[in-house]
C-alpha cells in the first residue's frame, strides 16, 4: 500500500467527519478520560496521520517520561505498516521524524508565557513551520481563563490546530460526578468558551467509546463512528 492510501483508509478519517471536517486551525480541542484509558494513543494517532501527509507537528510533553510518546510514535507506526503492508516503510518513517519535533516542559514554576514563547521560538525563529500542537498532560487545575486565551490567541495568528489531552481525577464510581449535564469536565469549566471540540474517551466492556461532548456551538452529546481497541488503543471503526 502506498502512503495516500494509507492516509485516505485511516480511521482518522471517520474522527473528522465525526467533528465536522476535523480541528481547524486556531481551534483548540480536548481529549478527556481517566488516567490511562487511552488519550495519549488518540493523541499520537492524530499527530502521526498529520506527519503521514508530510505536515509537520510539535508534541508537547508535561510529563517525565517523554520517551513512552516517542515509543507510542514508534509502536502505532509500526502496527500501521505491519497490517496496511505500506511500501517504501523505512523512507516514511524518516519523514514522520523529520517532521516531529518533541518538547518537554515542567509545568509547576512555568510563567504564564512560557510555553507560547518556546514554541513561538521554535516555529517563527526556528523556521519549523508546524500545523498542528499537541499537548499531553497538562494539568487543568493548575491554569487559568487568560493562559487558554493566550494559547488560542496564538494558535489564531500562526494558524494552528491545538489538541489537549485532559485527565479527569478520581474514583470509577465518581466519576459521573466530574462532568456537567452537558458532559463536559467541570475542570474545564472556567475557559470552555475557548474549546471547540470536546471528546470523552469512556470504557465499555469490550471497547472505549468516543463521545463528542461538545462541537463548536453544538452540545449533543454523541458517539463517533469508531472505537478504541482495549488491547492496542488504537482507534477502529466501530
Amino acid at each position: 500500500m502506498v502512503k495516500e492510501e494509507l492516509v485516505s483508509r485511516s480511521p482518522v478519517r471517520i474522527f473528522e467527519q465525526s467533528i465536522h471536517g476535523g480541528l481547524k486551525a486556531g481551534e483548540i480541542g480536548i481529549i478527556v478520560s481517566q488516567s490511562g484509558i487511552g488519550k495519549t494513543s488518540v493523541l499520537v494517532q492524530l499527530g502521526l496521520d498529520k506527519l503521514l501527509q508530510a505536515k509537520k507537528i510539535i508534541h508537547v510533553s508535561f510529563t517525565q517520561h517523554t520517551h513512552y510518546v516517542l515509543a507510542w510514535y514508534e509502536d502505532i507506526f509500526d502496527e500501521f505498516i505491519s497490517k496496511k503492508n505500506l511500501e517504501n516503510a523505512a523512507e516514511v518513517k524518516n519523514e514522520v521524524v523529520k517532521n516531529r519535533v518533541l518538547m518537554n516542559f515542567n509545568q509547576d514554576g512555568m510563567s504564564k508565557d512560557q510555553i507560547i514563547k518556546s514554541l513561538r521560538a521554535m516555529i517563527v525563529d526556528g523556521g519549523f513551520k508546524a500545523e498542528a500542537i499537541i499537548i499531553d498532560g497538562f494539568d487543568f487545575s493548575k491554569t487559568d481563563h487568560e493562559r487558554i486565551a493566550n494559547v488560542k490567541a496564538f494558535a489564531q495568528e500562526l494558524g494552528l490546530s491545538v489538541w489537549y489531552s485532559c485527565t479527569v481525577k478520581g474514583e470509577a464510581s465518581s466519576v459521573g460526578q466530574q462532568y456537567d449535564k452537558q458532559n463536559i469536565p467541570l475542570l474545564i469549566k472556567d475557559f470552555a468558551d475557548l474549546i471547540d471540540v470536546v471528546i470523552v474517551l469512556e470504557p465499555k466492556p469490550d471497547h472505549i467509546e468516543l463521545t463528542v461532548s461538545k462541537d463548536r456551538d453544538s452540545h449533543d452529546t454523541k458517539a463517533m463512528a469508531m472505537r478504541l481497541d482495549p488491547k492496542t488503543l488504537l482507534i477502529l471503526e466501530a
